[in-house]
């Protein structure tokens, strides 16, 4: 049976674009009063006016540990709880490659990717176990277990780190309600594809997941009752480019 999520709160980070701007629409449309973070207020505005209903921006850069504190004590002065926490912030870097990366864009793309995840569920699980429930939705990669040089050493690193994170929230929390899923998306067409440093095409791009579909996810795993608990979902688009790479019918 499905839970209701009406008045129930969510957090969401990186909710200016992609999934979590959808993230964001989907939630809101269940009736879950949606906290925006992120680093861009124009962009949070932006979903702020799709969602359906209630919702509160608050600027966010989840890589300094001082403001991912600040926010939470704020959520939860305002609302006393933190129900649900997607985590969907994240970056890559163009030069991605051995060959080009370098010291600060590794550690860039480290410390919001795993640190700034880390920082907020370490944040709300206090939060959570002391009303013996909250989901948290780690938004990962295809790459967090396929290591790829497409995706460049560090975002392929940071993507397995935090499978193997979110595990062990689980392993740690689950006689006290509290559930966590990495959710394992391949390809998705948002903003972070602009980083490529072969750019794509339009029609590829179309053939990708969209970012509606992350949303209609991420919902689907908020409905569930709180004895249920997805460990890991991984979702790729039906036309997957790297298979059919090995088809030998596109290149990728």
């Amino acid at each position: 049976m499905k839970r209701s999520l009406e008045n129930k709160i969510a957090w969401v980070t990186g909710a200016g674009s992609g999934i979590g701007q959808n993230a964001a629409i989907k939630l809101s449309e269940l009736g879950m009063k949606v906290i925006l973070s992120g680093r861009n207020l124009e962009n949070l505005k932006e979903t702020s006016s799709k969602c359906k209903n209630e919702n509160f921006i608050k600027i966010c850069d989840i890589s300094k540990k001082s403001s991912v504190k600040k926010i939470t004590l704020e959520i939860e002065r305002e609302f006393k709880n933190i129900d649900i926490l997607v985590n969907c912030a994240g970056i890559n870097i163009e030069n991605r490659d051995w060959d080009t990366i370098d010291e600060n864009d590794w550690d860039k793309v480290i410390q919001t990717n795993i640190s700034g995840l880390f920082y907020c569920c370490k944040s709300v699980i206090p939060i959570m176990k002391k009303n013996m429930d909250g989901l948290i939705i780690n938004v990962s990669s295809w790459s967090g277990n396929h290591v790829s040089l497409l995706s460049g050493v560090s975002y392929t690193s940071s993507k397995h780190a935090l499978n193997a994170m979110t595990e062990t929230i689980n392993m740690k929390y689950c006689n006290v309600g509290i559930r966590a899923c990495a959710l394992c998306p391949g390809e998705v067409a948002t903003p972070i594809l602009d980083k490529r440093p072969k750019k794509l095409t339009l029609k590829q791009k179309n053939k990708m997941l969209q970012p509606d579909d992350l949303g209609e996810t991420i919902a689907f795993l908020s409905m569930m009752p709180k004895h249920v608990c997805i460990n890991e979902i991984t979702i790729s688009p039906t036309w997957h480019r790297r298979y059919i790479a090995g088809l030998g019918i596109e290149k990728l």
